[in-house]
């Protein structure tokens, strides 16, 4: 089964990225490349396009609710490694469920998980 994040990115275009500063220095053993992100307050940067009205992450490769995958998957910032996919752990997960109806997608049921197949 593929999982339902490859085909959805709402999460990724409807919040804000916000991390501690020290997540994109690599002095620090920061990995989040730092040219994709910006300053937000004194200890935080952003992912760049997440500060703004429709915000959309810069590392997104997506069509939004058909195919999607982040481009420093590997490297991501630990805001993005918390939000889990709804029912993905057994239980629905809010921000999920907010970002896939803000983009007109169904919100994930414990059915998504099985391979009918």
């Amino acid at each position: 089964m593929n999982h339902p994040c490859l085909s959805c990115g709402a999460c990724c275009a409807t919040y804000r990225v916000g991390l501690h500063w020290s997540e994109a220095d690599p002095a620090t053993g920061g990995l989040v490349p730092i040219a994709l992100t910006e300053p937000l307050r004194r200890h935080e940067r952003v992912m760049r396009g997440t500060s703004q009205a429709n915000p959309r992450c810069i590392a997104l490769d997506a069509e939004i609710g058909k195919h999607s995958r982040c481009g420093i998957h590997p490297l991501r910032p630990s805001a993005c490694r918390e939000v889990n996919a709804s029912w993905e752990y057994g239980e629905a997960s809010d921000q999920c469920d907010r970002a896939r109806t803000a983009h007109g997608l169904p919100v994930l049921t414990p059915d998504d998980w099985f391979d009918a197949g």
